[in-house]
């Protein structure tokens, strides 16, 4: 049969294919019976039937089982029955986010009634299509909503191993544990006790659980350490961490003969997914030393009296040894500087013995250092810290080449042009870029002539169409503005509004030595203000897509938070996702609501807060390297003058409504793929759009588009008629009064 991608959303990511009635029927099957599909591999879904007018030879059916299958839409797939048995285990991976944070318990409520067979991707996507599966999928969905925020519905998992192998389904009795592709730990979710049975009626103790001879009580890693020649961008740190580490182990003797003392504590900060693991393991190995890994995550999420003595546990394997570094990774989620767990006085008082033992070394790692227990930095203690950065386009460009150098690539393969395509990429977001490359590859060799003999290659095109699908680590899906491609090449006319934008945008992050060389610092923001609807978020689309830049869009509102001090750590926390994604772009749209004149509300004071954390991030003790900040308001006399300084938002951009020749720009635009009859003069129409902004222009499109469907929906152009007919609904909306206080405001300001 024919694979084809499903249409239907309802069906997407939750293991559904859809076969015509009549080939239910010749199989032996009825609805939401198992199948098994064949194709570069083997793999099962439930089957459902199709609607009545689809295809008999056609298997509709999602991304993700095309990506189980191995095989590209249109290609040959082989359906046939399947017997399912009910799973007694079932061990998954996935991200390092999900396996610590996603309770397993939770991750088998959101398997249940699913089918798959080891080495399947599946979503955490209840299956609430079936009839007999949907009772649990609200709960699966405030569970998932809670715990992994807006993005829980892309998260994927893979199934390590199954217990029976072959096709299982998840059951109220299976045991589902996490296994961490870079650990091996594993947390068991054991099936609920069954209504009735004494286990649900009587409260008994739970025994404390003891650690098996076989499982380490740590998560030491069990792959390779990466040479310390491979660690592009973070060499320096890792000679410096080495050289301490061979003093401490080495010469104490010397140490103490200078005054100082062997012990050592280091911090590895920097932003997420750069390395900084990885960088210690790497150094451990290279000079010698064991490893014994914990990851602070998962030993905060147990109950007080299991993670003290995984503590100990950890703190006896580590002094075994007479040479041996303690890594913590995320150590800020152990020791929180706010409400810390009961268990951090416990991991302090750890520490310390740890970092007192002769011949031991403690290494920890934090993301988010502001947010890491003082206690933890006292000195004698975690006293020392090594920063890592965002990788440049030139470590980025040599991170592809290493992460690369054992695939097989085309000769057009230019990873120069992929690291310009990647600003804020860390190592681990390339990594992800490269496995997604090597997936479409495989893909596209897949759906090619299976008489071609060629051998299978990533392409150039590959690496391209994988960075629209991989998200910096850096970035968050709510929070980023989609440039589509658009560049300011693309923006018709506004010739002054798009060279201010550009010099005081584009040029301090493309030309910061012309800077440098001239002794100027360059703007720290921008303010673009105008009538609403005269393309103000248009421009600033194009500007990201020019400078390819990240952009983190924030609408004023959604900053602000009755409780308090809420709105002030939003405003933090959106600074420093704009540092760890530079060269990045602040886009405050409706910024007059965000930073309103200070002393006029009556918000208990909120504003006022909020302000002042702007104007402390814009100007404040720590720098912004790379990062402009972009306002947009149509009502600029509304905000706050200290932020209008020079310093802050200190460049004001005034976006006139659009005249003659720019509607005649923005006409074409808006019909580049509307059929327009004969007798349609865009110069002579965009003469009498006076007072029409750019969106009425591109409404009065539409309308008129509207228009002649409602004449006869098989109207094959618009005509002039048409449009005359759409003016009487799409009336200009700029407001006179408006625009002459802002035309007013923009020759004060010398606009």
């Amino acid at each position: 049969m024919t694979l084809r991608l499903s249409s239907s959303a309802a069906d997407t990511r939750r293991g559904v294919v859809r076969l015509h009635p009549e080939v239910l029927d010749a199989l032996g099957l009825r609805a939401w019976d198992a199948v098994q599909l064949t194709g570069s591999r083997t793999t099962v879904a439930l089957a459902a039937a199709a609607e009545r007018g689809a295809a008999t030879g056609v298997v509709l059916a999602d991304e993700i089982a095309l990506s189980n299958l191995g095989l590209a839409e249109g290609t040959e797939v082989v359906v046939a029955p399947c017997r399912v048995s009910t799973a007694r285990r079932v061990t998954v991976s996935g991200s390092r986010i999900a396996a610590a944070s996603v309770p397993a318990d939770t991750v088998r409520l959101a398997l249940t009634g699913k089918v798959f067979r080891t080495g399947d991707t599946v979503s955490l996507l209840p299956q609430d299509l079936a009839p007999h599966t949907r009772g649990g999928a609200p709960e699966v969905r405030r569970r998932l909503s809670n715990t992994l925020g807006r993005t829980w519905t892309t998260e994927l998992i893979t199934i390590a191993s199954t217990e029976p192998e072959g096709a299982v389904v998840v059951q109220p009795s299976t045991v589902v544990d996490w296994r961490s592709a870079a650990t091996g730990s594993a947390a068991l979710a054991e099936p609920p006790p069954a209504p009735g049975s004494s286990a649900a009626t009587v409260a008994e103790p739970v025994p404390e659980p003891v650690d098996s001879p076989d499982e380490p009580a740590t998560d030491s890693p069990r792959e390779l350490a990466v040479e310390t020649t491979d660690l592009v961008g973070a060499q320096d740190n890792a000679l410096r961490l080495a050289e301490w580490l061979r003093l401490s182990f080495d010469q104490p003797g010397l140490l103490r003969h200078l005054g100082a003392t062997p012990e050592l504590g280091v911090l590895l900060s920097g932003p997420a997914g750069v390395g900084k693991a990885t960088l210690g393991r790497s150094v451990a190995a290279s000079v010698g030393a064991t490893l014994v890994e914990v990851n602070a995550p998962s030993i905060a999420a147990l109950e007080p009296a299991t993670a003290a003595k995984r503590w100990r546990s950890a703190l006896a394997e580590a002094t075994a040894g007479s040479r041996c570094v303690l890594l913590v990774t995320d150590v800020d989620d152990l020791l929180p500087a706010s409400d810390p767990p009961p268990v951090a006085t416990v991991a302090l008082d750890a520490l310390r013995e740890a970092i007192s033992t002769a011949g031991l070394a403690v290494v920890v790692t934090s993301s988010r250092t502001e947010s890491v227990d003082p206690r933890l930095r006292e000195p004698g203690l975690v006293d020392r810290e090594l920063t890592f950065s965002l990788p440049n386009t030139a470590q980025r460009t040599d991170l592809l080449r290493v992460l690369l150098r054992q695939a097989p690539l085309e000769n057009d393969v230019a990873f120069d042009d992929v690291a310009e395509q990647t600003p804020g990429f860390v190592a681990a977001d390339l990594v992800a870029l490269c496995r997604e490359a090597a997936v479409r590859a495989a893909m596209r060799h897949g759906s090619a002539d299976t008489a071609t003999d060629s051998e299978p290659r990533i392409a150039q095109q590959d690496l391209l169409d994988a960075v629209s699908s991989v998200r910096p680590l850096s970035m968050s899906t709510s929070d980023t503005l989609r440039t589509g491609g658009l560049t300011l090449d693309e923006v018709g006319d506004m010739v002054e509004t798009k060279q201010s934008l550009s010099e005081s945008v584009l040029w301090p992050l493309q030309y910061p030595d012309s800077f440098t060389r001239l002794g100027v610092d360059p703007p720290r923001g921008v303010l673009l203000y105008g009538p609403p609807g005269c393309g103000k978020t248009f421009l600033v689309r194009a500007l990201a897509g020019s400078g390819k830049l990240n952009v983190l869009s924030v609408k004023g509102a959604e900053l602000l938070d009755k409780f308090v001090g809420e709105s002030e750590r939003a405003v933090r926390e959106l600074f420093l996702r704009a540092r760890n994604a530079a060269p990045s772009l602040v886009f405050l749209d409706e910024v007059d609501s965000l930073a309103p004149r200070r002393g006029q509300s009556s918000d208990s004071g909120v504003g006022d807060r909020v302000v002042a954390a702007l104007l402390t991030e814009l100007d404040g003790v720590e720098p912004m390297r790379d990062v402009v900040v972009l306002g947009a308001t149509n009502r600029p006399e509304l905000i706050d003058p200290a932020l209008l300084r020079p310093g802050r938002l200190e460049r004001l951009v005034y976006v006139p409504p659009p005249d003659s020749d720019a509607r005649t720009e923005i006409l074409r635009a808006a019909a580049t793929n509307t059929p327009l009859a004969s007798d349609v003069d865009i110069r002579s129409l965009a003469d009498e759009l006076d007072g029409y902004s750019a969106a009425d222009c591109a409404a009065l499109v539409r309308e008129s588009a509207l228009t002649a469907m409602r004449e006869s929906l098989d109207a094959a152009e618009v005509s002039a008629r048409h449009f005359a007919s759409a003016r009487e609904s799409v009336r200009p909306s700029l407001d006179p009064e408006q625009l002459a206080s802002l035309e007013s405001y923009a020759t004060q300001r010398g606009n």
